[in-house]
């Protein structure tokens, strides 16, 4: 996190967990907050990669699961990663800003030293720069009616659809996925400081725990360390929010991607959930059914607090077990608590 806004956060009355906003002094109320008015958040708890030079196109294009090809300074995209295997390696948000050959990678900060290691280990002779682009921009959230109309009166036109982006000299402003109108902000320090004031008039700002709370909602799935190299793109519903192309030719793992995609059957998909469990679950947690007990029928891969008291969960699990009304699935062991499944707000592919 950028210090001198830390020390602005600090004196607005942010309490912190390691490197992110825990919360206002409310964690409860914030949460209630996100799902139903008007947020604003610090999401430096997200690193960013900047990408530059003269080939960075080509190198991300052989490297990312999306046609990079198709990104503009007015379009992002959601992206992963994969190995060879075809699974996922991390899971990201690309851009455009600046001169034509720049792009961005928002993911979680926990992810962006081993990801920034493995994008060198392909540059080769490449006429591409990567670099830690964290503390280049402060990096906000934004959520809500009466949020987005503040965000308006400082930029202007606000992008119109998911996944619109749009520029004003230094500063960005993406549209994400959620409920209500709903932006991520890239801003230099002391614009930041005086959009935060513009907000703090009639919205709430609230901790990285909320704005994780609505990803989910969302069905965004994020990767983690702990879920690093555990899912194909598919598992994770990348494909279902345009986060995978089946038409731009050969990037690592293309190949197991697409025979998933063309030639095999998906036994795996991406739930959302709700538990109540007495320790806080974490990404990575394994899920099982009394149907077959000693067997791990699939994995948590992002959680938050939820207002209500419980967790708010995204799973990836196999079809067959989740969508066995007579066998719910549960967490960390067959007899365990038992997840309740949500609608997810985007429709499963036909199969």
């Amino acid at each position: 996190m950028i210090d001198e806004w830390k020390t602005f956060l600090e004196k607005a009355g942010a309490e912190f967990d390691g490197g992110c906003v825990s919360s206002y002094g409310n964690p409860r109320r914030e949460l209630s907050v996100a799902l139903t008015g008007d947020i604003f958040a610090d999401l430096s708890h997200y690193g960013l990669i900047a990408v530059h030079g003269a080939e960075a196109e080509t190198f991300l294009q052989g490297q990312l699961t999306n046609d990079v090809s198709k990104l503009t300074p007015q379009r992002s995209q959601l992206s992963g990663m994969c190995n060879p295997k075809g699974r996922l390696l991390a899971s990201f948000r690309v851009f455009r800003h600046g001169d034509g050959d720049g792009f961005y990678l928002s993911l979680p900060a926990e992810m962006l030293d081993d990801v920034l290691k493995r994008l060198r280990m392909y540059v080769l002779r490449a006429r591409v720069t990567l670099e830690d682009a964290s503390q280049t921009f402060v990096h906000l959230g934004v959520s809500g009616e009466q949020a987005a109309a503040a965000l308006q009166a400082s930029f202007g036109v606000l992008p119109a659809q998911v996944d619109a982006a749009g520029a004003q000299d230094d500063s960005i402003v993406v549209r994400v996925p959620g409920g209500r109108p709903s932006y991520e902000v890239f801003v230099p320090t002391e614009r930041a400081k005086s959009q935060w004031d513009a907000l703090n008039v009639r919205c709430a700002p609230v901790g990285a725990e909320a704005w994780r709370l609505l990803d989910i909602q969302a069905g965004i799935p994020s990767i983690y360390p702990q879920t690093r190299e555990a899912f194909v793109p598919q598992m994770v519903n990348l494909q279902l929010i345009d986060g995978v192309s089946f038409k731009k030719g050969c990037y690592t793992g293309q190949e197991i991607v697409a025979r998933m995609q063309y030639l095999g059957k998906l036994k795996r998909r991406m739930y959302r959930a709700r538990v109540a469990a007495a320790e806080p679950p974490q990404p990575g947690d394994a899920l099982f059914c009394a149907a077959d007990p000693a067997q791990s029928c699939g994995q948590l891969v992002s959680v938050a607090s939820h207002p209500d008291g419980d967790y708010a969960l995204l799973a990836v699990a196999q079809i067959a077990h989740a969508e066995d009304p007579g066998q719910p699935l549960r967490l960390g062991r067959a007899d365990g608590p038992a997840l309740t499944l949500e609608a997810l707000p985007y429709p499963f592919a036909q199969d």
